[in-house]
């Protein structure tokens, strides 16, 4: 029998990453009855970056309705009259009242891609990268009306390299967070499985990522950099100025030569800037205006 469930959020784990909806995909092959779609207003049909929002696109071939409200609360009578047992949430990007929460049997399952309680916040992912961790995961949340702070159904783990980039670790995570509610939502539809309370002295939280953020301080020390620039591939990049040129750099590593911070260093076809120690070498950049290429091509048309 279809279980009807209201999917909320547009699974855009990683800011400025795209995604091809696995979680709602996953939902649909299962044979879940989806009955709306509610998306955060802002331009439901697009991203920071006006990308066509993939979960919508996904409603639309379906005929799920999409709701974008100004206030959730504005359709609660709306999404009551649809009889779901549950809500599932993935990256919504705003609290969800009490009240809505409380509209659905069993709650609101929220995918939430951290170990809980770290990592509480709108910054996961990208802080696991900064922060050089060995580890993260993916948490099942029975959502309530406080920021990542309800018990948890079910937690998965993955091992980090360093070497991985936003979009690797996303995707990663995406697949485990699919994998992991498929595995466990039909026993918290049938109430066998019960949450576990979260040990709040235990909580870390993250802070939102501005655009400055992006601007490279090569007073820091080169690893600093080299996960700066994983971590915010995609928003905010990684922007700083050669010569008079502003360059996004998309792709880098860590070279063990000291120097002068903010100072050129230049070896055979490649170049790097030296940092607070260490240097972080170019492999690929953006130049204003110009498509991504790599360090030595743009030594090519680059004159110190």
């Amino acid at each position: 029998m279809s279980q009807k469930i209201i999917f909320f959020g547009n699974e855009r784990l990683g800011i400025g990453l795209g995604t091809n909806a696995p979680v709602m995909r996953a939902l649909i092959d299962e044979g879940y009855e989806i009955a709306a779609l509610v998306v955060a207003q802002n331009e439901p049909n697009k991203s920071r970056n006006h990308r066509p929002m993939e979960v919508v696109e996904l409603a639309s071939q379906h005929r799920i309705p999409v709701l974008s409200p100004e206030k959730l609360i504005n359709i609660k009578e709306e999404l009551q009259s649809k009889q779901a047992k549950a809500g599932v949430l993935v990256a919504y990007g705003k609290l969800v009242p009490k009240a809505m929460i409380d509209m659905f049997p069993r709650g609101i399952v929220n995918i939430h891609p951290s170990l809980l309680p770290l990592h509480r916040g709108p910054t996961p992912i990208e802080s696991v990268i900064l922060n050089g961790e060995k580890e993260t995961g993916v948490s099942l949340m029975q959502l309530i009306d406080k920021m990542d702070a309800g018990p948890v159904y079910a937690q998965q783990k993955i091992k980090l390299s360093g070497r991985e980039y936003k979009d690797e670790v996303v995707s990663k995570l995406m697949q485990v967070g699919t994998d992991l509610l498929i595995e466990n939502l039909p026993n918290i539809l049938n109430g066998s499985l019960e949450a576990i309370r979260q040990n709040n002295a235990l909580a870390t939280y993250d802070n939102k990522i501005e655009k400055n953020d992006g601007v490279i301080d090569f007073n820091k020390e080169a690893i600093q950099i080299d996960r700066q620039i994983k971590a915010f591939m995609g928003w905010p990049r990684s922007r700083t100025l050669i010569g008079t040129t502003e360059v996004i750099v998309t792709k880098a590593h860590v070279a063990e030569i000291d120097g002068t911070p903010g100072t050129l260093y230049f070896e055979g076809q490649q170049f790097g800037i030296h940092c607070q120690k260490g240097t972080i070498m170019i492999d690929m950049l953006i130049p204003a205006g110009k498509k991504e290429m790599t360090g030595s091509d743009f030594l090519l048309g680059y004159t110190p």
